[in-house]
């Protein structure tokens, strides 16, 4: 005789970037397995698969989790991590003042939001006849980082997938259409300042982000500990 199948609870949430109401529901034992052996492994491009292939599941496929915003991901999982095993998790904080005294601080993760800087656009003015428009980094683009790379090359890599347009004058350069040789050498003859400018497109874009009232309890100091990024709160 073959054993019930077991109902499982569905929620909804609103995507950062679409503001669309989707359906998901919590991973399963089984899914959460595979999240387990994915972190044990120290691989980051399997813990990236592995996350983008359950907000998928977990969505009922509404979420195409290759081609999504990354800060979208992140937000999603982290919602279905918060269903699936716990909302309320332990951070040990560092306090800001002295810079080594933690503190074990509970934080409620349905008090996590997508945040983005007031001053943010995508329009990167390089000089006064040439701007570039960036597009947000998606899941396929950090996967195509080698995990073995360096921080500096990673950066140029995922960079050079995120610009979509550059305009000069009347005429558009779409990125579809620049091989990945002449977007490297256009990167290359970029200033400091103008390179800048571009980092501050990444520095500034929609992410998590959670800010934390600290007590040091040997200064008495009161500070605040600002929280980012997906890996931060997987704990």
């Amino acid at each position: 005789m073959a054993l019930p199948k077991l109902d499982t609870p569905t929620y909804r949430l609103t995507i950062p970037s679409t503001r669309e109401e989707i359906e998901y529901r919590p991973f399963l034992v089984k899914e959460q397995k595979l999240l387990m052996m994915a972190q044990e492994s120290e691989d980051e491009r399997q813990v990236i698969d592995t996350v983008g292939k359950l907000v998928s599941s977990c969505t009922f496929e509404k979420i195409d989790s290759d081609n999504s915003p990354l800060f979208d991901i992140e937000y999603v999982f982290l919602k279905i991590r918060g269903k699936s095993v716990g909302e309320k998790i332990k951070l040990n904080l560092t306090c800001p003042d002295d810079e080594k005294t933690q503190v074990e601080t509970e934080i409620d993760l349905e008090d996590v939001s997508v945040q983005m800087a007031a001053d943010h656009t995508n329009e990167i003015q390089i000089t006064d006849t040439v701007k570039m428009f960036l597009k947000y980094p998606i899941l396929k683009n950090m996967k195509s980082v080698a995990s073995d790379d360096s921080q500096t090359k990673q950066v140029f890599e995922v960079l050079s997938q995120c610009i979509h347009e550059i305009h000069f004058g009347e005429q558009v350069f779409n990125r579809v259409d620049i091989s990945k040789k002449d977007i490297n050498e256009f990167i290359d003859q970029l200033t400091s300042g103008q390179f800048d400018k571009i980092l501050d497109f990444f520095n500034t874009m929609p992410k998590l982000r959670h800010v934390i009232p600290v007590t040091n309890p040997k200064t008495k100091v009161e500070s605040e500990v600002v929280v980012e990024g997906l890996a931060s709160f997987l704990v």
